[in-house]
């Protein structure tokens, strides 16, 4: 079974998407974390990287999307894989449906946590003391909030207009999404 979490940056995605992988004996696609990954190997693409996000951009879709085909197209991971924070552009969910087409594979369940602007502000400042991540920052955080907004708009309305589509209210307790989602998948 192959899932996508999808919300800004902050709206729990990580969170749910470590329950499902335990949940599903699942693998965690956190493109986030592949690249924090490049930054801390301090390769050519990681400096790149790592002057976008800090500028509050989004990296390119063609960097991203290499590091999600090698996972795509791993064979221990087919079927089981949970995108967090994939795709974040029409070009990128054209191009997962392509790379899912390609290796027989489906997106069995989408789910959309939906946060506000304030919500998203007061998480990722706990996230920033409590997990000291650098790439949280107010400035930071409120200009990733607006381009995910304006980038992904149009991802939401591909993808809400398929049957597998499920939007819930992100500012519930973390127990309530992880039974929403439960009940969703009926496990």
């Amino acid at each position: 079974m192959n899932l996508i979490l999808f919300g800004p940056p902050g709206a729990g995605k990580g969170t749910q998407a470590k329950y499902l992988v335990n949940k599903l004996n699942g693998f965690q696609v956190s493109t986030g974390d592949m690249l924090r990954n490049e930054i801390q190997n301090d390769s050519e693409i990681g400096k790149k990287i790592f002057h976008d996000m800090n500028d509050g951009k989004f990296v390119n879709d063609e960097i991203v999307n290499k590091l999600i085909k090698n996972v795509i197209f791993d064979p221990n991971k087919k079927g089981k894989l949970i995108f967090d924070g994939y795709p974040r552009s029409l070009s990128q969910a054209k191009n997962l449906d392509l790379l899912l087409k390609e290796s027989n594979q489906k997106v069995d369940f989408i789910f959309f946590l939906n946060v506000n602007k304030d919500t998203i502000v007061k998480r990722i400042e706990k996230r920033k003391i409590l997990e000291k991540r650098s790439d949280d920052n107010a400035n930071t955080i409120l200009k990733r909030y607006d381009t995910y907004m304006e980038t992904t708009k149009p991802v939401l309305d591909y993808y809400a207009k398929k049957p597998i589509f499920y939007e819930m209210d992100g500012t519930l307790k973390i127990e309530e999404i992880t039974a929403k989602i439960d009940a969703f998948l009926n496990v």
